[in-house]
């Protein structure tokens, strides 16, 4: 269990939000059968919070026992599900930092200030509740109880007072909470204490089950089939409890995606989540490679997209010319025969026999990020590729130089007319034209996408591998279906980092020490200058990491069974080393050595780079 070592005072420095400013419609009354259905369940959580607040001080003077109080949480957490698919979407910020937030501290900012604060909500109770030291914990667990009570109390006043959200669009809440539900819930993400999978899973299907059938919008439509697929799903739930062999492939194929896609025939209003999200409502399987838009992740927008300018942006990431001193091109770090990797411990940098600080990761599927860098220091792919052109290590250059460089060539000035309406060559276009590129950079044909989409069969060693990496290996709680990375579902609008004190060598290799880059602390980023990201590191899709060996920021782990042995162990703390703020679980995963193996049969079936979208 994770150490909270800050006092949660510090929270009293953020001040309530009113519901307005966190959703994303104003207040109305709604129709009658949403206001009721979604009052009473609003009501009902706030029933069960009360009841949750009363038994923890009763707990706390030794008047019920560890198993009550247990009940008394799962029923809180049982109730929030059942109308999380209208609270999470209508408000994620609310519920997403004090409602049901991951239980890892934060940095939120005010004004021109920002404060590292500990965790709050459901999540965190559910870790220190269903731990084993949980009598040791009872004041921090009333502390954050209380928190959540209070916060949530003066949420449902206020929703109460000022009226629920328009709700303008009524089956995209329920669709993001099938994303939610399998992305987030049958991972054991928001359940870390108690990995009550299954139940939750099932609360959340049955309000929605409630709401398609009481609220008076959806009798527009044909509900039979999501009534009935909702109703064989819960019910598989039900015969399918325990954590480590729920078969995720075989509830995602039989039940959840049938449903994903049977609401997503419904029409409905996608205008709320334009700006705000990364899934593309349009996609029906979480397979396939429409899954995200690229578009939200750049500057540059569809409309402006072209063949043509893939074409032109390829030609300017293979031109070694555009480098300073004539030697370095993109593809000097990123070949694409390596799944746009270089194979190196850290990439060459523009001085003969130098590297820079880092490994290169691939380039396929990087356009899928909020942040970009292993430290996060850039915050769009345009950005990212300035952070290369001026680095003295690297291209040491500037857009002035490259535009002079461009304009001389009759072959560029001829790619750039027929790339753009105004033929410019400048800094913007030039911007768009390598964005392009690199957003072509797609990899979800692998044997595992062709298989969930039910196109072709794996191995039993890779099915058992995904269940795993789901499940037991706790693989996905950082690294997010589909993408399998920290772009964090079921938004997919922010990246995460995680520290796991990487260290130095593969543990086997002695001494064990800890890697002496500090990560996301040193990226200059003002704002998340916190102790809560020494040795923090973006986490890295893991799709075609069969071929992008060495592994980790610094290298220095050769192969998958050493990676692995790493996490096994817990990492750098799991180890026995002292680090900050870990963010990974110290405890010792306990795979076999045929669970490895499995677990590498799946990430061997994540391999696909058989084609780019540039024609």
């Amino acid at each position: 269990m994770k150490n909270f070592a800050k006092s949660y005072p510090l929270l009293l420095l953020v001040l309530f939000i009113g519901i307005a400013s966190v959703s994303f419609n104003s207040p109305d009354k709604g129709s009658a059968t949403e206001k009721t259905f979604i009052t009473e369940g609003l009501l009902n959580f706030k029933t069960h919070l009360e009841k949750l607040k009363s038994d923890v001080y009763l707990f706390d003077e030794d008047k019920i026992n560890a198993e009550q109080l247990q009940k008394s949480l799962r029923d809180a957490r049982n109730s929030y599900k059942e109308i999380e698919f209208y609270i999470a979407y209508h408000y994620p910020e609310f519920s997403k930092t004090h409602i049901n937030a991951a239980p890892l501290f934060r940095i939120e900012a005010a004004g021109t200030a920002a404060y590292t604060l500990p965790p709050e909500g459901l999540q965190v109770l559910d870790e220190l509740i269903f731990s084993d030291d949980i009598a040791e914990q009872k004041k921090k667990i009333i502390e954050i109880t209380d928190y959540l009570y209070n916060n949530y109390n003066n949420f449902y006043l206020s929703s109460v007072k000022n009226g629920l959200s328009k709700g303008n669009n009524k089956t995209l809440p329920l669709r993001i909470e099938l994303i939610r539900i399998y992305t987030l819930g049958l991972t054991g993400f928001d359940t870390p204490g108690s990995l009550n999978i299954s139940q939750e899973a099932a609360f959340a299907l049955t309000g929605m089950k409630k709401y398609i059938q009481e609220d008076l919008y959806f009798k527009n439509y044909s509900i039979q089939k999501a009534v009935q697929l909702l109703s064989e799903s819960i019910s598989y739930l039900s015969k399918n409890k325990d954590f480590e062999t729920f078969d995720r492939i075989e509830f995602y194929k039989k039940c959840l995606q049938p449903l994903y896609e049977e609401l997503g025939n419904w029409d409905g209003n996608t205008e709320d989540l334009k700006e705000f999200s990364g899934w593309n409502v349009a996609n029906k399987n979480f397979f396939s490679s429409d899954f995200l838009d690229p578009y939200f992740y750049t500057i540059l927008k569809s409309s402006e997209d072209s063949d043509d300018l893939k074409a032109l942006g390829k030609e300017i990431f293979y031109d070694q010319n555009l480098s300073d001193n004539g030697k370095m091109s993109c593809a000097s770090c990123h070949l694409p025969e390596n799944a746009f990797t270089d194979l190196k411990t850290k990439s060459l940098s523009n001085a003969e026999g130098k590297t820079v600080l880092r490994n290169s990761p691939s380039l396929y599927n990087a356009v899928f990020a909020k942040r970009f860098f292993y430290d996060m220091r850039a915050f769009y792919l345009e950005q990212q590729a300035e952070h290369v052109i001026y680095n003295d290590q690297e291209f040491n250059t500037s857009y002035e130089s490259i535009i002079k460089k461009l304009k001389i060539k009759p072959e560029y000035k001829k790619a750039f007319r027929k790339a753009f309406k105004n033929g410019n060559i400048d800094k913007q276009n030039f911007s768009k034209a390598l964005s392009s590129y690199v957003a072509s950079l797609y990899s979800f044909d692998s044997d595992f996408d062709k298989f969930m989409r039910n196109e072709k069969d794996i191995s039993q060693d890779a099915k058992k591998g995904f269940n795993l990496f789901m499940g037991k290996a706790n693989c996905a709680t950082c690294h997010f279906a589909p993408h399998f990375s920290g772009l964090v579902p079921p938004f997919f609008n922010e990246n995460e980092s995680e520290v796991l004190g990487v260290t130095k060598k593969p543990i086997k290799t002695l001494p064990v020490e800890i890697d002496s880059d500090q990560g996301r602390i040193k990226s200059n980023v003002k704002k998340e200058d916190s102790w809560i990201y020494e040795n923090s590191f973006k986490t890295m899709t893991v799709r075609n990491i069969a071929l992008t060996k060495p592994y980790f920021h610094n290298g220095a782990f050769n192969t998958l069974e050493e990676v692995l042995d790493f996490y096994n162990e817990g990492g750098a703390e799991g180890l026995g080393l002292k680090i900050n703020n870990q963010t990974l679980p110290a405890d010792k995963l306990n795979l076999t050595e045929n669970e490895i193996k499995q677990i590498i049969a799946f990430l061997n079936s994540l391999t696909d780079i058989s084609k780019t979208k540039v024609k």
